[in-house]
C-alpha cells in the first residue's frame, strides 16, 4: 500500500528591510534573502537590497500604494498561506520594521489563526533612522525626554480619529509621525489646537538614508510653504518639537568622501 505524500511544512518570516539604505539590512535579513524560495515584498523595499536574494527564489511584488483597496492586503495573506502550504521558506519583506505601521502585526495574527509556522525579524525603523540621518536626536538631555509616534494616515474604515491630539501634545517632547505629508495641513491644525505654539520647530525628512534624501526644516507656521516650494514628496517622516533646532549644528549626512 502507498504511503501518503505529505508535503512539507513550510514557514514565513516576517521581516524588516530597513528604512532603504541596503547597509542597514539585518544580517538575519540579508540571510533570509539569500536563503528564502518565496520574496514578498513592500513598495518601499530598495531594488538594491533585493539583488542580494538567491536567484533561484520566487519574487513577488505586493506594494500597496496609498488609496489602493484593502483587497491587496487580502492577496498578500493569501499568497503567504498559499506557499507556506507549499512547504515554501517565505520572506514577507517588509520596509521599516514590519511592527512599527508595517501591518506585521495583522499578518501574524493572520497566519496565527491559520496555523502557519512564522518567525518576525525586526528592522531598523525609519522612526529612528530618519532622524539619525538627518541629524535630528529624538532624544536630547536639553530637549527632549519622551517621544510619541503616530500615524498620518489612519484605516479607511474609521469614522473618528483614534489619536488624542491634546494628550499627545501634553505628554512628549518630540513627535515623530509616518504617512503623514498629505496630511501636513490637517496635522498643523490638529497640533495648534491641542496647544503648541506656531512658533514649534519641525522637519520633513524625504528619502531617508538614500542618495535623494532631502531634509526641510522650520516651523508649523511655515512648513506648509516651503514643502511646497521644495516639492517634497512622500515617502516622508514628520518630526516635531525643539529638538529640530539643533539639526543644523550636528547634520552630517552625506558624508565627506
Amino acid at each position: 500500500m502507498d504511503r501518503p505524500i505529505i508535503k512539507p511544512k513550510g514557514k514565513v518570516y516576517i521581516c524588516g528591510a530597513g528604512p532603504g539604505e541596503p547597509n542597514l539590512l539585518t544580517l538575519k535579513a540579508a540571510k533570509l534573502l539569500s536563503t528564502c524560495d518565496v520574496i514578498l515584498y513592500d513598495r518601499l523595499v530598495n531594488k538594491r537590497t533585493l539583488k542580494m536574494a538567491s536567484q533561484r527564489s520566487k519574487k513577488v511584488y505586493v506594494g500597496r500604494e496609498s488609496g489602493d483597496p484593502t483587497t491587496n492586503q487580502l492577496n498578500t495573506n493569501e499568497l503567504m498561506l498559499k506557499f507556506a502550504k507549499d512547504g515554501k521558506k517565505v520572506l514577507r519583506l517588509k520596509g521599516g520594521d514590519p511592527f512599527i505601521f508595517g501591518r506585521g502585526g495583522e499578518e501574524a495574527e493572520f497566519l496565527s489563526k491559520k496555523h502557519i509556522r512564522f518567525e518576525i525579524v525586526p528592522g531598523v525603523s525609519s522612526l529612528n533612522a530618519a532622524a539619525v540621518y538627518a541629524g535630528i536626536p529624538l532624544t536630547h538631555r536639553d530637549y527632549s525626554s519622551s517621544v510619541v509616534i503616530l500615524t498620518g494616515h489612519e484605516a479607511l474604515d474609521k469614522k473618528k480619529s483614534s489619536i488624542r491630539w491634546k494628550a499627545v501634545t501634553r505628554a512628549a517632547d518630540t513627535i515623530v509621525i509616518f504617512m503623514g505629508l498629505e496630511q501636513l495641513r490637517h496635522i498643523i491644525s490638529n497640533l495648534t489646537k491641542a496647544g503648541l505654539n506656531k512658533n514649534t520647530k519641525i522637519a520633513i525628512v524625504q528619502n531617508a538614508t538614500s542618495s535623494v534624501q532631502q531634509v526641510i526644516t522650520g516651523s508649523l507656521h511655515n512648513i506648509e510653504s516651503k514643502v511646497k516650494l521644495k516639492k517634497i514628496q512622500s515617502p516622508s517622516i514628520i518630526i516635531v518639537g525643539n529638538v529640530v533646532g539643533i539639526q543644523k549644528k550636528i547634520e552630517w549626512f552625506p558624508p565627506d568622501l
